[in-house]
């Protein structure tokens, strides 16, 4: 069952987060562009339950409810502040809980974040076979942003680029996904 939102769901376990403003804004562009609400969670949102989860299930009320807004969405935005080379450790535990289906055909734009663009491809050699192997439809243009990215919090022309390009795809995406539901209902 469809929530009717695009969620933004970021990996970051601090705020102020420069990972979850750059998902707060690409989300809030793609549910713009297709006429739907938003709503962007993080890692620490889902609180302490999280720690010892081995299910959804196993989650208290409130961060369960969160991630079946995940689960529930229409698309999803991802974003990962990049440690290492991949993506945080909390943010892969959340995932984790899901079911191999729970996100089957979801459209998924992927963003990342880090300090340099030795992490560049964390976008593609972790986060995109990631969400591979639950079958999500991610969009062929991902987005890794390091923090020379930005002034001011404002991405540079380069990165507003690959963000309009990704939510073009995320938007076709949607109208597929939209005419596939419309003709499995009739």
């Amino acid at each position: 069952m469809s929530n009717n939102l695009i969620v933004g769901f970021s990996g970051n376990t601090t705020r102020p987060s420069s990972t979850r403003r750059f998902v707060e804004t690409v989300t809030e562009a793609l549910a713009k562009r297709v006429g739907l609400g938003h709503i962007v969670l993080d890692v620490v949102e889902l609180g302490l339950s999280l720690l010892s989860a081995r299910s959804v299930a196993d989650l208290d009320p409130h961060a369960r409810r969160l991630v079946e807004t995940i689960i529930d969405a229409e698309a999803l935005v991802i974003g990962s502040p990049t440690y290492k080379g991949s993506y945080t450790g909390l943010f892969k535990h959340v995932i984790d809980l899901l079911a191999p289906a729970d996100l089957r055909g979801k459209p998924v734009l992927l963003t990342a974040t880090g300090g340099g663009d030795r992490h560049s491809l964390m976008v593609e050699h972790q986060l995109r076979p990631l969400f591979a192997f639950f079958e999500a439809f991610v969009t062929p243009t991902a987005i890794y942003a390091s923090s020379r990215d930005f002034a001011e919090g404002v991405p540079s022309p380069s990165v507003t680029a690959r963000v309009d390009q990704a939510i073009n795809e995320a938007s076709l995406l949607l109208q597929h996904r939209s005419l596939r539901t419309v003709e499995a209902a009739e």
